[in-house]
C-alpha cells in the first residue's frame, strides 16, 4: 500500500449565504405609519379649504363637547337631588342650554338671549340726542339770562354715556366757594339759578360731585375727602331751594383731589362741582 493511501482525509464545509435574505419588516410598519400620517394631513389641509368657518366650528364642537357645570351646587339628597325646580337656573345647570336671564353662548351667537340689541342702540342714540337738546337749550338759555359772558367762563358741558355732564370750575380770582370752606359765593348762586331753570323742563334724575385741588405741602390730616363732600352737599342743598325735586338726586359724591382736569394739581382749575343730568332707562 502506498503512502499516499495512509494520508488523513479532510472534508471542508462551506456555508453559502445568499443576498437579498429576510431582514425582519420593523421598516415596513414604520413606513405605513408615515403614510398613513401623510394621507391624514393632506385630508385635513384639504378640509380646513373646502368648509366654511361655521362647518369648522361645528367640526371642532363634535370632537370637544361641552361639559355642563353646576353653577351651585346643592350637594342634597332630598326631594330634588340638590336641583332645583325653577328653570332659570336647572337649564344652564343640566346643560340643556340658556334662559332669558341667564343665556348661553350659543343663544347669545344666534341673538336669543332676549335683547335686541337694534334697539338698545336706538335707545341709547335717542338718549343723546335728547341731552344734546339739552345742552344747546342751556347754552341759549345762559345767552338770554342776566348771566354775563365771564359768568359762563365758568361752565363747560360734555355729553358722555353716563348723561350730560355740566361742570362749574374756579377761576384765578373767580371761586364758587369762599377758600377753604363750603360757603357758596353769589357766582355759584346765578350759575345754579339759571342751571335749575333748564334742569326743570326734563325729568332726568341727578347726581352731583365735588371735587378740589391738591394742597401745598402734606397735611396731617388731609381736608379733601370732607370737603370735596361738603361742596357737592352745598350743591344739592341750592338745587333743591331752587325748585329741583329731592327725589330727582340720586347720589352726591365727594372725589377729592384724585381726578384732576388740569396738568398742574394744585391749579385753581381743578376746584369743580359736577352736575351730572344721567340719562333715563328706556
Amino acid at each position: 500500500m502506498g503512502a499516499g493511501s495512509n494520508a488523513p482525509v479532510i472534508i471542508k464545509r462551506k456555508k453559502v449565504v445568499a443576498d437579498g435574505g429576510h431582514h425582519g419588516g420593523a421598516w415596513k410598519v414604520a413606513y405605513a405609519d408615515f403614510v398613513t400620517a401623510m394621507m391624514a394631513f393632506f385630508m385635513l389641509m384639504w378640509l380646513l379649504n373646502a368648509t366654511t368657518e361655521s362647518q369648522r366650528k361645528g367640526l371642532a364642537d363634535y370632537f370637544s363637547p361641552t361639559i355642563p357645570v353646576n353653577r351651585i351646587s346643592g350637594g342634597g339628597d332630598g326631594m330634588f337631588g340638590g336641583e332645583n325646580i325653577f328653570s332659570e337656573r336647572i337649564r344652564p345647570q343640566s346643560g340643556a342650554g340658556g334662559t332669558t336671564r341667564n343665556a348661553s353662548q350659543e343663544r347669545q351667537a344666534r341673538g336669543q338671549n332676549g335683547v335686541d340689541i337694534s334697539e338698545r342702540r336706538k335707545d341709547s342714540n335717542e338718549g343723546k340726542a335728547q341731552l344734546r337738546k339739552v345742552e344747546d337749550m342751556l347754552r341759549a338759555h345762559g345767552g338770554e339770562s342776566m348771566v354775563s359772558d365771564h359768568t359762563m367762563r365758568h361752565i363747560v358741558t360734555r355729553v358722555t354715556d353716563k348723561g350730560l355732564i355740566v361742570e362749574l370750575f374756579d377761576l384765578p380770582g373767580r371761586q364758587l366757594f369762599e377758600p377753604g370752606t363750603d360757603r357758596p359765593s353769589p357766582l355759584l348762586k346765578d350759575l345754579i339759578g339759571m342751571l335749575v331753570e333748564v334742569f326743570s323742563l326734563v325729568k332726568n334724575d341727578l347726581a352731583i360731585g365735588g371735587h378740589t385741588r391738591a394742597h401745598v405741602r402734606a397735611l396731617r390730616k388731609d381736608p379733601s375727602w370732607r370737603l370735596s363732600t361738603d361742596r357737592a352737599e352745598m350743591a344739592r342743598q341750592l338745587i333743591e331751594a331752587a325748585g329741583i325735586e329731592a327725589g330727582r338726586i340720586v347720589r352726591i359724591t365727594g372725589h377729592a383731589d384724585r381726578n384732576p382736569v388740569a396738568r398742574d394739581p394744585l391749579a385753581v382749575r381743578n376746584n369743580r362741582v359736577e352736575l351730572i343730568l344721567l340719562r333715563r332707562n328706556p
